[in-house]
């Protein structure tokens, strides 16, 4: 099938790669011309697993099209795939205006059938205003009467983890397709259907559905997602005043099959491209339409408290004035498998740490770029504590005389490292961990002052030389 996607960006990229996998004839438009000549010349512009040699595969069979040329964009595809950024506005909304220009694009070009999906993440009514936009396009070219039944519009959610993108699209838990009951959504469906058939082949994942429904299922699912992790940070917080650890509390109430144990790990906070918006978006919805969300304005207070629990803890250990201390920080991606800082827990981290005086060694496998990129505007009113970050390409070169060691990101290199070799290479042995890799025992026993989030802190001096705890 011929099929276009409108931005390259996360989701895009990856809904046409994968869509080109399989089989499809796919051409990707983006108006950044910068973007398409890194596609071109064989690269991409985002970290995920996988990804690239997807792209190099499908363009050496002639499958997956870059370009910035939109009328080529809109000629070639039957379905035209909407998958551009969605950022919330200052009053949190979701600001549709990338969205609503590629409907115009789109009405300023067809010549003939198409189905219009909104992969981008958007609010309840959005497929309406798309085509109210498709139809005053058509009207200015006077076409309004032969082609007013020429479009259907889709709403296809995407439910991609970034990390994980790209078996989430090959092996999804569901397909959602919101389409109406008129002929040309019926039309419409059964596109969707061929498209995504290889998909069903041994299991029925597609769910259909009214548009609106199929909307507000995406912003359901992440305010859900969300909602556990900030509970159990909530928990977590609790936990550490009243003497439990969090973890075992997890693995308690994890094991219930009406809970279950995904996103219940306490830790510095959700960040990245989806919950942060999706919450204030669906919050900004509640409010427009007279119901507030107050489960979700918790949901995003407590979030917003999490990403300061590690200063917290730091200026409580060694006081609010951390001039002449340096901190080695491993991860700042918001989450491991990937560069995205939107949102990430790190840059707050970084930011408090400078204005207090430190000096901070950063390290990540992957985001270095990203994350140098992106601390360099957030801290532009203030270049003398750029001055005092650093980016180094290892982490033993962030550790090397450090007074602690902090924990952002829970990258699988950072799980076991050389305790011996860590406890030496800083000036004390100190870790602040975010996203509770260790054992807090086994911390104590190798003298290291470890605190972590949500569970019983032991320092090593309350130990006897034999690594029992202190009467």
């Amino acid at each position: 099938m011929k099929v276009t996607i409108i931005g390259t960006g996360y989701v895009g990229l990856v809904t046409g790669a994968c869509l080109a996998e399989i089989g499809n004839d796919v051409f990707c438009l983006d108006v950044d011309p910068r973007k398409i000549d890194i596609l071109n010349s064989g690269g991409v512009p985002i970290h995920e697993p996988g990804l690239q040699e997807i792209i190099a595969r499908t363009r050496a069979a002639g499958r997956i099209t870059f370009s910035t040329d939109v009328e080529a964009s809109v000629r070639h595809g039957d379905i035209q795939f909407i998958a551009v950024g969605t950022p919330p506005d200052e009053d949190g909304s979701a600001d549709l205006q990338y969205v609503l220009e590629a409907a115009r694009n789109i009405g300023r070009h067809m010549d003939g059938f198409k189905v219009i999906v909104d992969k981008s993440t958007v609010p309840v009514g959005t497929a309406a205003r798309v085509r109210e936009v498709v139809g005053e396009q058509l009207s200015a070219r006077g076409l309004a009467g032969s082609l007013q039944h020429a479009f259907s519009i889709v709403s296809n959610p995407e439910f991609l983890k970034e990390g994980a993108a790209v078996d989430d699209f090959m092996r999804p838990d569901r397909i959602v397709i919101g389409s109406d009951d008129d002929v040309p959504g019926e039309k419409a469906r059964e596109l969707m259907k061929r498209l995504y058939a290889p998909f069903n082949r041994n299991h029925e994942r597609t769910m259909y559905m009214d548009v609106r429904s199929a909307e507000f299922t995406k912003y359901a699912a992440n305010a859900m997602l969300a909602t556990r992790i900030s509970f159990m940070n909530e928990m977590a917080n609790l936990a550490e005043r009243v003497g439990a650890d969090i973890d075992a509390v997890r693995r308690g109430i994890g094991s219930d099959p009406r809970i279950g144990y995904h996103f219940l790990y306490a830790g510095v906070g959700y960040g990245g491209s989806c919950f942060p918006k999706d919450v204030q978006a669906l919050i900004r919805t509640g409010s427009e339409s007279g119901h507030n969300l107050r489960i979700l304005e918790a949901v995003e207070a407590v979030n917003h408290e999490q990403k300061a629990v590690l200063v917290r803890k730091i200026t409580q250990t060694l006081g609010d004035d951390l001039t002449g201390r340096t901190f080695a920080v491993w991860g700042l991606a918001f989450k491991p498998n990937t560069d995205d800082m939107r949102e990430a827990s790190s840059r707050r981290l970084i930011a408090a740490l400078l204005a207090r005086g430190a000096t901070v060694r950063a390290y990540d496998p992957v985001a270095v770029d990203e994350a140098r990129r992106v601390l360099a505007i957030d801290l532009h009113d203030v270049p003398e504590h750029l001055k005092r970050l650093q980016f180094v390409g290892t982490q033993d070169e962030a550790l090397t005389g450090a007074d602690a060691l902090v924990i952002v990101t829970e990258w699988k290199e950072f799980k076991s490292p050389d305790f011996v070799h860590l406890k030496a290479a800083l000036k004390s042995p100190l870790i602040f961990d975010g996203r509770n890799l260790y054992e807090p025992d086994a911390m104590t026993e190798l003298g290291i002052d470890y605190h972590s989030i949500g569970r019983p802190y032991v320092a090593a001096t309350e130990l006897t030389t034999d690594g029992a705890r202190r009467a």
